[in-house]
């Protein structure tokens, strides 16, 4: 087992190694004995965060919420690891309410929900996932602030909140004395740079937040697996990707393939070890759905880009 560096995660208390598990994979594209090898591979490899929600896989048919949760306790349980892992959860998101909902009954009654699926008596970290703007952030922030006082929760962190409202949250938070977001979780890779550098980059590293990224491959984009547009025709990936295939997404993946040749690396262990690179970046949401592809993943943390390097990535990929 590789001895990693653990990062400081915000001001949440918490130190993790340098990638976090994405359970949104969990009864959904990984059934319950191939997220066990996950998990298991994960944490074997020196791993400890394991980030997932209390909507993860509500999208499917025929599921409603909280299967992931449920496969990530039946292993905490089957495994005896509480103690060794992190658990990332999240509350806000529509779980049948009809909108994102962040109000003190819905946090209280959730939270119960996702310890129970969880099988565990507390969350290492609880993030608000989405914004309800139909409840002010005082409310959202005193209830959270009632769930760490009790011990349910050890840390309270954002996803998916702009700079102007995280920074508001926390003036709040100061203002009041009360438990304030230790962590942000934004949408940023290669690709997609305006969805956190800016405002919400500068608050983070201001404020000393804990940043973990999503969609930090891009959902499979930034791989380097699929060169051409042509590639992923009729693909379940051909929505999400086609329009990524413009003269900047294309520019971005031959210096990736350059620059992962000349590492002896993948285009995801470069595209990875970018990010970690980049100011306030904790540690990248990573996810896969079988084992070869998770070692292959994770090599990314032992990955140290040249200056040069990740100078060629940040400018191939200016917009």
């Amino acid at each position: 087992m590789t001895t990693l560096t653990k990062r400081k995660l915000g001001s949440s208390g918490l130190n993790i190694a340098p990638l976090v598990f994405g359970g949104n994979v969990f009864g959904w594209t990984a059934d319950e004995a191939t997220s066990f090898a996950l998990l298991d591979g994960f944490v074997e490899a020196g791993f400890d965060a394991i980030d997932t929600a209390d909507a993860y896989s509500r999208w499917v048919p025929g599921h409603s919420g909280g299967e992931s949760e449920v496969i990530i306790g039946k292993w905490l349980k089957a495994r005896g690891r509480r103690d060794n892992v992190k658990i990332l959860t999240k509350v806000g998101s529509d779980m049948g309410q009809g909108h994102n909902d962040l109000s003190p009954a819905w946090i209280e009654t959730a939270v119960e929900a996702s310890l129970r699926r969880l099988q565990t008596d507390y969350i290492d970290l609880y993030q608000t996932h989405w914004p309800d703007p139909k409840t002010p952030q005082e409310e959202t922030l005193r209830t959270l602030d009632k769930l760490v006082k009790a011990g349910k929760v050890r840390a309270i962190g954002t996803s998916n909140h702009s700079a102007k409202q995280v920074s508001e949250a926390l003036a709040i938070s100061d203002r009041e004395g009360l438990a304030a977001y230790a962590t942000i979780q934004p949408h940023y890779n290669l690709y997609s740079r305006d969805t956190f550098e800016g405002g919400l980059q500068d608050l983070a590293v201001e404020k000393g937040l804990g940043v973990i990224t999503y969609f930090s491959l891009e959902s499979g984009f930034l791989t380097g697996k699929y060169k051409t547009v042509d590639q992923i025709a009729g693909t379940k990936r051909e929505g999400m990707l086609k329009d990524k295939f413009d003269e900047r997404g294309v520019r971005i993946l031959a210096v990736l393939d350059a620059v992962a040749q000349k590492n002896e690396a993948t285009s995801a262990q470069v595209a990875l070890a970018w990010l970690l690179a980049q100011p306030g970046v904790t540690a990248p949401i990573v996810s896969a759905t079988s084992t070869e592809q998770l070692a292959d993943t994770l090599k990314a943390a032992t990955l140290t880009l040249s200056d040069e390097d990740l100078a060629e990535l940040t400018e191939a990929s200016a917009y």
